[in-house]
């Protein structure tokens, strides 16, 4: 099972540092061909996509969270941080695991 990262540059490259390959986006339609392309990966188990970019398919990004078991796309912020009204990252681990880090 591999990752794939959709996000902007920079996360991109941090994700790639790790050997997690993926594509940026800056608009609406790198964004989709992003995502068409991890989904077409029958190899990617995890999609991780940057809030921000999430923010330009929403509408593809939730139907597919909500008909689809895999892959398991997990939105997580880019290095502006967390998008008003979202939870950090940090506040999502704590809920997750019941404990505060």
């Amino acid at each position: 099972m591999k990752y794939f990262i959709i996000g902007d540059e920079d996360a991109v490259l941090g994700f790639n540092m790790v050997g997690v390959n993926g594509l940026s986006a800056t608009n609406q339609k790198e964004a989709e061909s992003a995502f068409h392309k991890a989904l077409d990966d029958k190899d990617v188990g995890i999609i991780i996509i940057t809030e921000r970019i999430a923010e330009l398919i929403r509408p593809i990004v939730d139907n597919y969270i909500f008909t689809a078991k895999f892959p398991l796309i997990i939105e997580i912020p880019d290095r502006k941080g967390p998008m008003t009204g979202r939870p950090s990252l940090r506040e999502m681990v704590n809920e997750a695991i019941g404990i505060k880090l």
